[in-house]
């Protein structure tokens, strides 16, 4: 890459306004949860992701956890800047 290709190209970054949107950081905060939610579902001794006829109280607050942590990422996450 020759000097004027890298000068337009820094050029044309660094005019780039930043955007409000945040998909990647949603997209990571959604992995979090659902990760958190995983490991809840394991401490309880099941597996995320199974059908359960009748949950126990465990997996009731793990979904609880789950909802929170989602609802937080939606208000959260893709509201903050991302460059």
């Amino acid at each position: 890459m020759n000097f004027k290709s890298l000068a337009a190209l820094t050029l044309v970054a660094s005019a780039a306004p930043l955007t409000m949107a945040g998909p990647l950081a949603y997209g990571l905060c959604q992995t979090g949860c659902n990760v958190l939610v995983g490991s809840c579902y394991a401490a309880a001794g099941f597996t995320f992701g199974v059908t359960i006829v009748a949950a126990p109280p465990a997996i009731m607050a793990c979904n609880a956890g789950l909802g929170t942590c989602m609802a937080t990422c939606a208000t959260v996450a893709l509201l903050a800047p991302t460059p």
